[in-house]
């Protein structure tokens, strides 16, 4: 055993292609002003691999009908491989059974079902519920909303000068009125990773149920939601090299067979008459109408992709790209990161002295760089940091140092249009 051990330990380290990868996305073989093009929003959103393409294309020449419903070839195909997403999903994320996975359109969907389905019904005049200063808008309006239903209070957790959440002030946070904790696992504007594992154990230590939003972690890092032990986890397809219109809430199976309909229509009763409705067991009851029956599938589809791709490899590979960024934008006169926290996904939001971001962002199209300007959802973060908006480049698989010295030199082409 020891001499097993030790080969093992000689084994060099994973490594990812980013070139090859890029093959397999039709979109980044164009050219733009140019040049070729450099696609650096992807906590915006991602691009999309033909695999993917394909099984969406698949779905509608060979297979299109509504499912659940038709007792013919097509519906029953249809309907294969719609529940056959949803258990690739289980699988993606660890969940302990397909039903406690609910399709819905996307990340605010899913924190918005939470907000009215499963927290409103629970709150009093005087309730808490305890969130961050870096949430994403989709995390802080939906829970306003209860708030101004039910007399209820956000708690808002500070962030450190580096981006990070105060971990003595959220402890501080947690008391006797609070009702529930819903926090982002990965900031879509600073990159922090926020130590969630812990976070949950914290709440759960006074019994309150916790909703994590993940839909900038799972396209860079693995989630095992039973290892962190949430009560619910949010997040997007589309961030995640999948369609857009598509997203899932993972809720543990007794909540959800608790909790209310979040909207009511066909295929998620059991019975209708005009004096009573019985509902469908979870997920079913939360799934009304036709759902995104494609957008199911090519989330499927985007999940077997991810999955071919050793996680410690792209971890290595987003991390390598997020240190030669940092390295360069700290050695450009007159640039600032903003958020600069620690434990960081490959997010790197920054400033230009005397520039603003969206005049970078302009010229960086020019340069066929394509990144994210403005406040990214997140007007509170940009508040605390004292700026009105922020540049932003975040990195996906696909990503390569060249799109880092492309990014560089670009902003050399800002640095010489303002200084003249």
């Amino acid at each position: 055993m020891t001499s097993i051990r030790a080969a093992r330990s000689r084994r060099p380290p994973a490594t990812l292609d980013a070139e090859q990868l890029r093959a397999d996305f039709p979109i980044l073989q164009q050219e733009h002003e140019g040049n070729p093009l450099v696609y650096l929003d992807n906590a915006a959103t991602s691009q999309k691999p033909t695999q993917v393409i394909r099984a969406l294309q698949h779905f509608y020449e060979e297979h299109n009908a509504n499912i659940h419903r038709g007792v013919y070839y097509l519906s029953e195909q249809a309907t294969a491989a719609y529940d056959a997403a949803r258990t690739k999903v289980q699988t993606f994320i660890n969940a302990a059974r397909a039903g406690e996975i609910v399709f819905v359109r996307g990340t605010t969907e899913a924190v918005n079902l939470v907000a009215q389905s499963f927290v409103r019904p629970m709150l009093e005049a005087g309730d808490e519920i305890v969130l961050s200063q870096m949430e994403h808008h989709s995390n802080i309006v939906p829970w306003q909303l209860v708030c101004e239903a039910t007399g209820a209070r956000l708690r808002v957790v500070p962030i450190t000068d580096e981006g990070a959440l105060d971990l003595d002030e959220y402890a501080k946070a947690l008391n006797d009125r609070t009702k529930f904790v819903t926090l982002v696992h990965v900031s879509n504007s600073l990159g922090t990773i926020n130590p969630v594992k812990e976070l949950v154990r914290l709440a759960h230590d006074r019994q309150i149920p916790v909703l994590l939003d993940g839909a900038q972690a799972v396209p860079h890092m693995p989630v095992d939601v039973q290892d962190l032990d949430c009560d619910f986890y949010a997040f997007s397809g589309h961030k995640m090299f999948g369609p857009t219109g598509i997203g899932v809430l993972y809720g543990k199976a007794e909540h959800l067979e608790a909790m209310p309909p979040y909207q009511g229509g066909g295929d998620m009763i059991r019975s209708v008459s005009f004096e009573a409705t019985q509902y469908a067991p979870a997920p079913s009851k939360f799934e009304a109408g036709t759902p995104h029956i494609a957008g199911a599938i090519g989330l499927g589809a985007a999940i077997d992709y991810l999955q071919a791709i050793d996680p410690k490899a792209l971890a290595a590979h987003e991390q390598a790209l997020l240190a030669r960024t940092t390295e360069v934008l700290c050695a450009m006169p007159g640039v600032r990161l903003i958020g600069t926290a620690t434990d960081k996904a490959s997010v790197v939001s920054f400033v230009l002295d005397g520039v603003h971001a969206h005049d970078v962002g302009t010229i960086l199209d020019q340069q066929g760089v394509c990144i994210r300007t403005g406040h990214h959802c997140t007007q509170p973060v940009m508040e605390r940091m004292g700026v009105p908006a922020t540049a932003r480049a975040s990195y996906a698989l696909y990503n390569t140092a060249a799109d880092v010295d492309a990014l560089a030199n670009a902003l050399c082409r800002v640095r010489e249009v303002f200084a003249g």
